[in-house]
């Protein structure tokens, strides 16, 4: 099983995660640049957020379009089952992560995009994983179960 890099977003607190082609991820602390970039050690399932497209798209057809930078997650993957990945090592490039939990969507989510955001992304709005491994995430690079 493996899919590929579609987007990369990062961005500070309280302000749309912005596209990068890459970013610098740092094991136990998360990405460079990130609003969740720890000074020591992140909490578990913090320092990486990733969504498939194609969840985007299936909600897109449930009538909640949401697009990858206001799903305010990190990595927009393709052709890979993110929830097949909780409690999996996996990598992204050469950074490699563990599965930790689905990222469900919430209020905060729904408040800052539109109402029906929790319905239409339940158990589909992506992974939260830990980074194991320093190094670079790029667009385009595959991500696989290890």
């Amino acid at each position: 099983m493996s899919g590929r890099v579609e987007g990369i977003f990062i961005g500070p607190k309280y302000e749309l995660p912005e596209p990068v082609e890459s970013v610098r991820a740092h094991a136990g602390r998360g990405l460079e640049g990130n609003r969740y970039f720890f000074d020591g050690d992140a909490p578990p399932g913090r320092a990486l957020t990733l969504i498939a497209s194609e969840a985007l798209a299936d909600g897109a057809q449930s009538g909640i379009d949401l697009g990858a930078a206001e799903s305010r997650r990190n990595v927009l993957t393709s052709g890979i089952d993110l929830n097949a990945l909780v409690g999996e090592r996996f990598r992204v490039g050469d950074v490699e992560c563990l599965g930790v939990e689905l990222c469900e969507p919430c209020t905060t989510l729904e408040k800052l995009t539109r109402p029906g955001v929790i319905k239409a992304y339940v158990h589909r709005a992506g992974l939260n994983a830990d980074i194991l491994t320093d190094g670079e995430i790029s667009v385009g690079d595959v991500v696989e179960r290890v």
